[in-house]
Formats: C-alpha cells, sequence, structure tokens
C-alpha cells in the first residue's frame, strides 16, 4: 500500500471533525473474553435422581412391555444372560399349558395349576400359551396380559419371554421356574 501524505486542508479538515475528541490515557484496550456458559450441575443432579427414583417405582411388567409389545421379564437380582439364554431357546421346554377358549378365572386357576406341578415334577422350563386374542372382542389380547401379570406376581418364576415364531410367537411365552427343591 503506497505511503500517502495528507495535504494541509485535509489536515485541517480532520482536526476540525475530532477538535472536541478527548485522547485516551493509554493507547490499548484489553477486552475479556466472556466466561463459559454455568454448566447446572445440581440440576444435572436433581434430574438423574429423579429418573432413578421414578423408573424404581415402576412394575417391572410394565417396564419390560414399556418398549414394544414383545413380554419379557427377569426377576430382580437375576443376571441378565439368564433371560438371554431363555430367548435363544438354550432351555430345553419340558411342558405346556394351552389356555385357549378359557375365561379369566379358569385360566387363572389353569396357570396355578400347572406351575405347581411343574415345581413338583421339577420341571424348569414351560411354556404357557395364551393366544393373540383374535377371538376376543376388539381382537384384543386380553389373556396375554392377565397370564404376563399373573407369572410376574409368582415367587417361583425367574424369568419368561415371548416364545419363539415356532413355538407359538406373540400367542406363547416360555417360562423358566426356579428349582422345585
Amino acid at each position: 500500500m503506497p505511503n500517502r501524505t495528507l495535504d494541509d486542508a485535509s489536515r485541517a479538515l480532520f482536526r476540525e471533525a475530532v477538535g472536541d475528541a478527548v485522547p485516551l490515557a493509554f493507547d490499548r484496550v484489553h477486552h475479556e473474553p466472556l466466561p463459559p456458559p454455568a454448566i447446572p450441575r445440581s440440576r444435572q443432579r436433581d434430574e438423574h435422581a429423579a429418573l432413578g427414583e421414578s423408573l424404581a417405582d415402576l412394575d417391572p411388567l410394565a417396564l419390560a412391555l414399556e418398549g414394544g409389545d414383545e413380554a419379557i421379564y427377569l426377576k430382580p437380582g437375576m443376571a441378565p444372560k439368564v433371560l438371554k439364554d431363555l430367548r435363544r431357546g438354550r432351555w430345553v421346554v419340558q411342558a405346556w399349558l394351552d389356555l385357549h377358549g378359557m375365561q379369566r378365572d379358569e385360566a387363572r386357576h389353569h396357570v396355578a395349576t400347572f406351575l405347581a406341578e411343574c415345581l413338583a415334577q421339577r420341571h424348569r422350563c414351560v411354556r404357557i400359551v395364551h393366544g393373540k386374542g383374535h377371538g376376543s372382542p376388539g381382537r384384543v389380547p386380553v389373556l396375554k396380559r392377565l397370564v404376563l401379570g399373573w407369572l410376574a406376581q409368582r415367587q417361583e418364576v425367574l424369568a419368561y419371554c415371548q416364545a419363539r415364531t415356532v413355538e407359538g410367537g406373540a400367542g406363547a411365552v416360555i417360562v423358566l421356574l426356579q428349582d422345585g427343591r
């Protein structure tokens, strides 16, 4: 950039424009950067605690069914591998019960009797066929939800999952029972 000199008229014009300006005491202005935004640690802890409390109060069955329609349950304290093995069919189904055509009370009685017999015979893995609800009003699987609730309340039930397609799929549940000894 070429060095330009100002003529006297330009200098006079500049001085007239800035004539009442007060010079700065120092020639450098120090600008502090803005502080970073605050991290709401207390709020994060509160939200985390609230989430933990809300999940602790949930029924395990409701939590298991929340992610989708597939029925799964694992008794608290059991290793997740137990449910994984059950879902993969690594347990041999030793007995089964078909609830098709039964009413609520009849089905509940049959489930209780069936589980008691399975424990007495030391069966560990059983299948309960509750149906898909095609014969129910509104085609809603009424017995499915009831059976899953009953099983989650039973002390001897360690885990259950939806049966594989060849074993009944969404119309059946595979149940792992505690050792009957």
